[in-house]
Formats: C-alpha cells, sequence, structure tokens
C-alpha cells in the first residue's frame, strides 16, 4: 500500500492529537477507568450508608435507660476514642451483619453528632 508523501504528517497529527487528548482527558477532563468509578462509587455508597444509619445511632443512644450517664461518660472520652465508646455500647448496630469498618464509621459519626449536642 502507498501512501501519498502528504499523508504521513497528517497521520502523526492524528496520532499525538489522540494522545494529547487522552492526557488532558484523564488529567483534567475528568475522565476515569471502569476500577476508578467503581471505588468511587463504592466510596459514595459507604458514606451515603453512615449519614443514613448515625441519626438512628443517636436515637438508640438516647433511648437507652441510662442515657444521661453515658452521655456525661462520653463527653469525658477524649475525641479520638468516642467512637470507640459507642461501638462498645452497642448503640451503632443495626439488624443483619453490616461489615466492621461499617459500624465502626457509624459509630464515630454517632459520637460526633451526640458530642456536639
Amino acid at each position: 500500500m502507498n501512501l501519498p508523501i502528504e499523508t504521513k504528517p497528517a497521520l502523526w497529527g492524528v496520532a499525538g492529537g489522540a494522545a494529547a487528548l487522552a492526557i488532558v482527558g484523564f488529567s483534567w477532563g475528568g475522565w476515569m477507568t471502569g476500577a476508578k468509578a467503581e471505588a468511587a462509587a463504592t466510596q459514595r455508597a459507604g458514606a451515603a450508608v453512615v449519614a443514613a444509619l448515625a441519626p438512628i445511632c443517636v436515637d438508640n443512644f438516647r433511648r437507652a435507660s441510662d442515657a444521661g450517664a453515658n452521655l456525661v461518660a462520653l463527653k469525658k472520652v477524649e475525641s479520638w476514642s468516642q467512637g470507640d465508646y459507642v461501638e462498645k455500647g452497642g448503640w451503632a448496630k443495626t439488624s443483619g451483619t453490616p461489615p466492621p469498618e461499617q459500624v465502626s464509621a457509624v459509630a464515630k459519626a454517632c459520637a460526633g453528632l451526640l458530642a456536639a449536642s
């Protein structure tokens, strides 16, 4: 196959333009691979679950028979271990068997809401 000599620079231009477009698209254009999109969707879904379950945890905490004493004890605990206090108290658990990292995230969000009140 014989191509005219003027075609070679055009083909190099097309190849260079395609490479530049891909670099710009993935760097600044917001394009992403399927695996990266899946990871982002999983992270957003987990955050939505935590946001939905944290108020339920707060309600469970406040409905406990000794809620006042528990709230005082929670506020005495250092801020970085308040989530552990809520988790150990069992207020962050829901029905079923959620993954432990989800229970921990709900407990931390719940502790943050309780400490702010």
